[in-house]
C-alpha cells in the first residue's frame, strides 16, 4: 500500500519513517522545498528520527517526498499532519488544514483512507473535512474512509516514541474506524478505537489541558511560596512522598512547545461558541503566561540587592529551548524572558548546547561558549532550560549569582548565591 503524509515536521516525518519501516511505500508531501530535498537525499532534520534509518529507507526506495499534490490520487492512505497554531487573538488557525483539504478533495479516489492528526477542536473532522470530501460524489464509510487520530509526539522523550506510544483512532463511521485501526495497527504497537472523531479530538485536548491546568496550579503555588518565603521545590518533594492521591507537577519559567500552551485554547474557543466559559483553562493560561515576567522580576530583585539596575547589566541565559535536551524553541518562555530583559536595557546573551541561534520574536542571537570568564563577567545567570550537557558545577563556581527556574542545581555546592523560582 502507498502511505502518504501531508506535513513533514515533528509529527509527519517520524510517521513517514515508521510507515515505511512497517512495509508501506511512504510518500511525504510538503510545500517546503528544503524539506523535500533533504528527505530525498536521505538527510534527517528532526531529532526524534533515526537519521541512519531514514537514509536506508530512502536508499531502498521506501521513502520519498514531493511538493506535487497530484501524488494524492495514487495513494491508498493519507495522514494529515499540518500545523495548527493560534492566532494572536488565541483563536484556532486551521488554515493549514483547510489548504490541505482543498488540495486533497478533488484528487480523492475510491477506497482511500484519510486520517487527520493535526490537533484541533472537537467537530473539525466531521464539520470541515467530511463535507468537502462528500462533494466528490462519494459516500463516507463506503467509497472513502475518514478518521481522526491525535498525534502524541513528545520531542526528546527517551522512552516513548512514535511507534510505542498508544494511538487513539475515531472514525466518522464504524467502517472508517475499522479501516483506520487496521492500517495503524501495522505501524503502532497499540491502537485504541473510540466511538467518534469528536471523541478522539477531545482526547488530545483533555491530555494537554490536564497538564496545562496542573502546571498552572503548581506555578501559582510557586508564587505563593515566594510570598511565604518557602522553597516550593522542597514542598513538592515532600508532598510527592504520599503514595496515593497526589501527582507531582513542577513549576517553571512558563510553558513552551507546540501543544500545552496552544491546545487548551482550541477547546476554550469551541466552548465559547456554545456560550460556555472554560474557566480552568483561562485561569491556567493567565498564570502560566505570567511566569516569564515573574522570572524577570526575580532577576530585577537580585540585581537590586547588588545595587545594580537591569539597564546595562549583563544577563546570561542558560537554555533557550522550551524543554531539556532538545533544540525546539517553539513558544519557549526563554524568548519572552530575553525580550523583556532586553527591553529594560539589559545586555542579554545565551548559551544553549542544542540551539545555535535564535531568530524569532524579533531576536537575532547566537549561542555563546560557556566558560569561566563568561560567567564571571555576567551580573546574573538565569537557568531557563535545564539541559544535561551544561556544567552546573562550573556555573556555581564562577557565576556571582544564579536565578534557577528549574531547580537544576539541586544538591550542588558552589560559591554563587542561588535564588530559586
Amino acid at each position: 500500500m502507498r502511505f502518504g503524509v501531508v506535513g513533514l515536521g515533528y509529527v509527519g516525518l517520524p510517521l513517514l519513517v515508521e510507515a515505511a519501516a512497517s512495509g508501506f511505500e511512504a510518500i511525504g508531501i510538503d510545500l517546503d522545498e528544503r524539506k523535500i530535498q533533504a528527505i530525498n537525499a536521505g538527510e534527517n532534520y528532526i531529532e526524534d528520527v533515526d537519521g541512519k534509518k531514514l537514509a536506508e529507507l530512502v536508499k531502498a526506495g521506501s521513502v520519498s517526498a514531493t511538493s506535487d499534490w497530484d501524488i494524492v490520487s495514487t495513494l491508498d492512505v493519507l495522514s494529515i499532519c499540518v500545523p495548527t497554531p493560534l492566532r494572536k487573538t488565541k483563536d484556532p488557525d486551521i488554515s493549514y488544514i483547510v489548504s490541505a483539504v482543498d488540495q486533497i478533495a478533488p484528487r480523492l479516489k475510491k477506497g482511500q483512507v484519510i486520517i487527520l492528526e493535526s490537533t484541533t477542536y472537537p467537530g473539525t473532522t466531521d464539520e470541515l473535512l467530511l463535507p468537502e470530501f462528500e462533494k466528490q460524489n462519494m459516500t463516507v464509510g463506503v467509497d472513502f474512509f475518514l478518521a481522526f487520530s491525535p498525534e502524541r509526539v513528545d520531542p526528546g522523550n527517551p522512552v516513548y516514541n512514535t511507534r510505542n506510544t498508544p494511538k487513539i483512532v475515531g472514525g466518522v463511521t464504524e467502517a472508517c474506524t475499522r479501516r483506520a485501526v487496521e492500517i495503524y495497527s501495522k505501524i503502532f504497537d497499540k491502537v485504541i478505537s473510540v466511538s467518534s472523531t469528536q471523541c478522539a479530538e477531545m482526547v488530545k485536548l483533555l491530555e494537554n489541558t490536564f497538564r496545562s491546568v496542573n502546571i498552572g496550579l503548581v506555578n501559582e503555588v510557586a508564587l505563593m511560596c515566594d510570598k511565604l518565603n518557602l522553597d516550593v521545590w522542597e514542598v513538592i518533594e515532600a508532598a510527592a512522598t504520599k503514595p496515593f492521591g497526589f501527582m507531582p507537577f513542577f513549576p517553571g519559567p512558563g510553558l513552551g512547545g507546540h501543544c500545552i500552551p496552544i491546545d487548551p485554547h482550541y477547546l476554550a474557543w469551541k466552548l465559547r461558541t456554545l456560550n460556555y466559559t472554560a474557566r480552568f483553562i483561562e485561569l491556567a493560561s493567565d498564570i502560566n503566561s505570567s511566569m516569564p515576567r515573574f522570572v524577570v522580576e526575580k532577576v530585577t530583585r537580585v540585581l537590586n540587592d547588588d545595587r545594580k539596575s537591569v539597564n546595562g547589566s549583563r544577563v546570561l541565559i542558560l537554555g533557550v529551548a522550551y524543554k531539556p535536551n532538545v533544540k525546539d524553541v517553539r513558544e519557549s518562555p526563554a524568548l519572552d524572558i530575553i525580550g523583556l530583559l532586553s527591553g529594560m536595557g539589559a545586555e542579554v546573551s545565551y548559551h544553549d548546547p542544542y540551539v545555535a541561534e535564535v531568530k524569532e520574536h524579533g531576536l537575532d542571537l547566537h549561542s555563546t561558549a560557556l566558560n569561566a570568564e563568561l560567567l564571571k563577567q555576567s551580573d546574573v545567570v538565569v537557568i531557563v532550560s535545564n539541559h544535561r550537557d551544561v556544567d552546573y558545577g562550573m556555573v556555581l563556581e564562577h557565576a556571582p549569582v544564579v536565578v534557577d527556574t528549574r531547580n537544576a542545581i539541586r544538591g550542588l555546592r558552589g560559591h554563587a548565591r542561588v535564588v530559586k523560582l
